[in-house]
């Protein structure tokens, strides 16, 4: 029961959608109202207010973060070991992709990865945020710059911290590219959107 209700509680971490909060709460636009229509730190930046992006981010990474700690910290006195905090890694992530608060349809999770990451090791974290500054800086592309991170996280967690984390990483790593669909269909055509795009941004652009 107490790894249920760990699980449970991570899901709903996850599930708060920052995005919306921050933007509701600064008196913006819900971002799921224009440009890709992504609940995430990418689009809020789109509104052109760079606060809300940067509280929308530090928030996502925030509670992917928090639930693993929370479970690595209070875990053990009610029997959990590293297969359970990573199933509660699974859970936050999960309830950013699917949220309960907001019919099950979240964001693409690339800041609740990266807070996921800074609670299994830092170093992990900073690999793969050392891959994603460096093709969002030379591309310009969000998108690609986090499904590229997201396959080096998988890689840095098999030199770094091998061992049960691995599985679930790369099944964090499979999900987030996998919601980055569109986004690859657009690399593939030329149509993908830039960072630094307008409120404008057509439906699939980059997002995190």
């Amino acid at each position: 029961m107490s790894t249920i209700a760990f699980i449970v509680a991570a899901y709903l971490i996850g599930s708060l959608p920052f995005a919306v909060i921050v933007s509701k709460t600064m008196g913006l636009s819900d971002p799921r109202s224009y440009g890709s229509k992504n609940p995430g730190a990418t689009n809020v930046l789109r509104s052109g207010n760079k606060k809300a992006a940067a509280l929308t981010l530090l928030g996502d990474a925030a509670k992917g973060w928090l639930a693993v700690f929370l479970a690595q910290q209070f875990g053990p006195r009610h029997g959990l070991a590293e297969p359970e905090f990573a199933m509660v890694a699974l859970a936050v992530f999960a309830g950013h992709l699917w949220p309960l608060f907001l019919r099950f349809r979240g964001g693409k999770g690339v800041a609740t990865a990266l807070g996921v990451l800074v609670a299994v090791n830092p170093l992990i974290a900073l690999s793969s945020a050392a891959v994603w500054l460096l093709i969002a800086a030379t591309t310009r592309y969000s998108s690609l710059a986090a499904i590229l991170a997201a396959i080096a996280a998988p890689v840095a967690t098999a030199f770094i911290q091998p061992g049960v984390y691995f599985g679930a990483i790369v099944v964090i790593a499979l999900l987030l590219v996998r919601k980055h669909k569109q986004n690859i269909l657009n690399l593939l055509s030329g149509q993908e959107g830039r960072i630094g795009a307008g409120k404008t941004a057509a439906n699939g652009e980059q997002d995190s």
